[in-house]
C-alpha cells in the first residue's frame, strides 16, 4: 500500500508517556484485530472447527437470542453488515452451535428488507433446504447483496487518508481499529498495518515512532 498522507497538525497537549503509551495500546489492538481477521480469512472453517467439536451440541433460538446476536434490516450499508457479520461470529464462537443450527438462528436477526429478501431467496427451495446452506455460503450472498463495491471503496479510501484530526489521538486509534477489520485487503500484513497506523500520526510523533522501529 503507497505511503498515505500524514497529518500536518501539531503535537497532542499530551505528555510523552501518555503519547508513547496511547500509540502502544493502539498498535497492539490493531496487530490483534487484524491477526484474528486474517486467522479467518486464510482458513474460514478451521476456527469454527475448533470451537465446536470439542462441545458439539443443538441450541435452542432462546439460548441463542439470549447472547444478543445484532439485528440486520438490510439498509445499515457494508458497514453494518461486516458488523453483523462479527456479532454473529462472535455469538457463534461462545455458545458452540453446531454447524445446522448457523444460518437457521442467524438469519432469525434479519428484519424488514433483509428478511424479506431472505424469504424470496428460500422459496423456490423452501425454507428447510436454505436453512442447510453453509454459513460462508450465506454471508457470500448477503455480501452480493448490501455491500456494493462502490461501499467497500468508500471505506478504503477513508482507510487510506485517515490521519489525526484536531490533536484527537483517541478517535483516530479507535476508528483505525475499525477500519482494520473492516477493509483487511488494505493491510494484509503486521508490518503494513503499522506503517498505515503511523502513517497517520501528526509528524511531530510519526518521526519518533518510526525511529523507534516497533
Amino acid at each position: 500500500m503507497p505511503p498515505k498522507r500524514t497529518s500536518t497538525s501539531a503535537a497532542p497537549t499530551m505528555t510523552h508517556a501518555a503519547i508513547w503509551q496511547l500509540v502502544a495500546d493502539s498498535i497492539a489492538a490493531a496487530l490483534k484485530a487484524q491477526a484474528i481477521t486474517m486467522a479467518s480469512t486464510d482458513n474460514p472453517n478451521r476456527s469454527t472447527r475448533l470451537r465446536e467439536t470439542p462441545v458439539a451440541r443443538k441450541c435452542t433460538y432462546k439460548e441463542f437470542m439470549s447472547c444478543q446476536p445484532f439485528y440486520f434490516n438490510g439498509t445499515e450499508g457494508a458497514v453494518g453488515l461486516i458488523r453483523w457479520f462479527e456479532r454473529t461470529k462472535s455469538v457463534f464462537s461462545r455458545s458452540n452451535y453446531i454447524e445446522d443450527c448457523k444460518v437457521k438462528f442467524a438469519t432469525g436477526t434479519l428484519t424488514e428488507d433483509a428478511l424479506s429478501w431472505w424469504n424470496s431467496y428460500a422459496k423456490p427451495i423452501g425454507i428447510e433446504q436454505a436453512d442447510k446452506i453453509a454459513w460462508t455460503e450465506l454471508k457470500r450472498l448477503l455480501t452480493n447483496k448490501y455491500c456494493p463495491r462502490t461501499e467497500v471503496k468508500k471505506m478504503e479510501d477513508e482507510f487510506y487518508n485517515l490521519v489525526v484530526k484536531r490533536n484527537d489521538l483517541k478517535t483516530y486509534a479507535r476508528r483505525f481499529q475499525e477500519l482494520a477489520v473492516l477493509c483487511p485487503n488494505m493491510v494484509p500484513n503486521t508490518e503494513k498495518l503499522m506503517e498505515a497506523f503511523i502513517g497517520g500520526l501528526p509528524r511531530s510523533i510519526e518521526g519518533n515512532v518510526t525511529a523507534s522501529k516497533p
